[in-house]
């Protein structure tokens, strides 16, 4: 399982899965920006520039999340309430939640006026099924250290609560306003818990149990059930005993995901007050990890360099063997661009892996290839090389071969007839080729996952970057890393437009 990269959300405790989701929070919609075109005057150049730089701060300011004032949406729905074992629920008016005040973090939160606030707030988006002493527990969602956590299962139908008795002093089971207060909580936080994904709210029932154990629509819960030295589970069975997430068990409401939070007493939790504009901006800034920057740079580089060689020489030799083998030759060299990313990263992790020759005189040497930084590299090279072999073979077959035949007849060698004349006169096909294949490595990612997984300062580039960030819920991370490629996509696309302009403009005096 070592080459398998796995969202960095998720952690293993004894194989159960868990998410957890304290991250950045994302409240503010799309908004569309109006762009001015660039002019074509010599005196837009540094303004185009500029305007890559504003178009990241624009893409950047309004997605990112800097505070929450709370939970969104009304709550103002008829639900039932119910104690334990009482099936005759007293239903109650649910207020609004924006009266909560949800700390930076996401795990703290108070009500003014309420007789409790909560704090480690997390959410278990997965469980696994677990056994303990030979006993099937059902399916499992690690719930902490500790057994005082209040536990709000969502599933489809309902949303159980669960107030563990050790906080009655403080939020009374029996009290509906202390239910409403919870209720409004959970809603509040698991809101801003997980962006882009299903949230609790007031459209099903809610019901509240101080029980260890409740039986509801054929599951049993149970809950703090100890497996092991301080590690307590929240557990869901049939009340048959079979697996309730099984695909052959039908006509139940399955789990969804499990909220948990502490009830502590409202002085026990300091709301700090949101950063706003700069300041908010900076404590963004401060909070990501600008690894992927660095590894995507100094991978790009390196890779570049690779590029231009080989490219070269392949489009050099590529001309001077016969008609026929030039075909295949041409064949192989560009094969990658056509192929999909991802079956390039196949080919090599074939090509290159631990059970491979090549892999495992790699790893004889004491120089491991794949899921490594140099793995990073290759799968650049690979996919990018063919952008550099066509653009400078095209340029090579543009030259004139009578001025290549007349250097020839002065006594000039290849190696002098190449660097002297061909370079020079095919220079601005070759740097455009050298731009695009700059731009290509710089936005790899399948043949880069495949080849080299996804390794906090290592392997993870800035595309592995925006992809695991999505994945694991952190929208704005993703956000800023997108606004960075495409500052640098339009920075590269604009000095090839720039580079084209003054090529055709020596190309025009010339001719007259």
């Amino acid at each position: 399982m070592g080459g398998l990269a796995f969202p960095s959300s998720f952690i293993v405790y004894d194989g159960i899965e868990r998410c957890f989701a304290h991250r950045l929070h994302t409240e503010g919609a799309s908004r569309v920006l109006g762009v001015s075109r660039v002019g074509t005057t010599p005196g837009t150049r540094f303004g185009a520039l500029l305007l890559a730089l504003l178009l990241a701060c624009a893409v950047l300011c309004p997605a990112t999340a800097f505070a929450v004032e709370g939970g969104e949406g009304n709550v103002a729905a008829e639900a039932p309430l119910e104690d334990a074992k009482d099936a005759s629920a007293a239903a109650i008016k649910t207020a609004s939640s924006d009266g909560v005040a949800v700390s930076a973090d996401g795990e703290a939160a108070r009500i003014d006026g309420a007789s409790f606030a909560v704090d480690a707030f997390s959410r278990a988006q997965k469980g696994s099924n677990r056994e303990l002493d030979g006993r099937y527990l059902g399916y499992s969602y690690y719930q902490g250290s500790s057994p005082d956590y209040a536990v709000a299962i969502a599933t489809e139908d309902y949303v159980l609560v669960f107030i563990p008795p050790t906080a009655h002093a403080l939020c009374d089971a029996a009290d509906p306003a202390s239910r409403n207060d919870l209720k409004r909580y959970f809603i509040a936080l698991d809101a801003v818990s997980l962006s882009g994904g299903v949230v609790m709210d007031d459209d099903v029932p809610w019901y509240f149990t101080s029980e260890s154990g409740y039986a509801m629509g054929g599951i049993v819960y149970d809950f703090a059930v100890e497996a092991g030295e301080n590690r307590y589970f929240v557990t869901a069975i049939g009340e048959d005993g079979n697996d309730v997430v099984s695909a052959a068990v039908e006509g139940v409401a399955r789990p969804s995901y499990v909220d948990f939070l502490k009830i502590v007493a409202p002085g026990a939790v300091d709301i700090a007050p949101p950063a706003e504009g700069v300041r908010a901006f900076g404590e963004f800034l401060q909070g990501i990890d600008l690894s992927p920057l660095w590894v995507t740079l100094r991978t790009t580089g390196t890779a570049i360099v690779i590029i231009f060689v080989l490219g070269l020489a392949a489009a050099y030799f590529a001309l001077r063997i016969p008609k026929r083998a030039q075909d295949v030759a041409d064949a192989v060299f560009t094969i990658p661009m056509v192929l999909p990313p991802t079956v390039c990263g196949f080919l090599l992790l074939l090509g290159l892996g631990n059970n491979s020759p090549v892999g495992r005189w790699f790893i004889d040497v004491g120089f491991p290839l794949i899921f490594s930084w140099p793995a990073t590299v290759i799968a650049a090279v690979v996919v990018a090389f063919p952008l550099m072999y066509r653009s400078a073979r095209g340029a090579f077959e543009g030259l004139d071969p009578n001025m290549l035949d007349a250097a020839r007849t002065l006594g000039w060698s290849n190696r002098k007839i190449f660097f002297k004349l061909m370079l020079p006169l095919s220079w601005s096909s070759i740097a455009a080729g050298t731009v695009l294949s700059f731009a290509r490595a710089l936005g790899e990612f399948g043949a880069t996952l495949f080849l080299a997984g996804n390794y906090a300062g290592i392997t993870r580039t800035v595309p592995i970057a925006i992809y695991f960030e999505w994945m694991s819920g952190n929208i704005d991370v993703a956000l800023f890393w997108t606004a960075v490629i495409l500052v640098f996509s339009f920075v590269v696309i604009l000095f090839i437009n720039l580079w084209g302009r003054r090529t055709t403009k020596y190309r025009r005096r010339t001719e007259e």
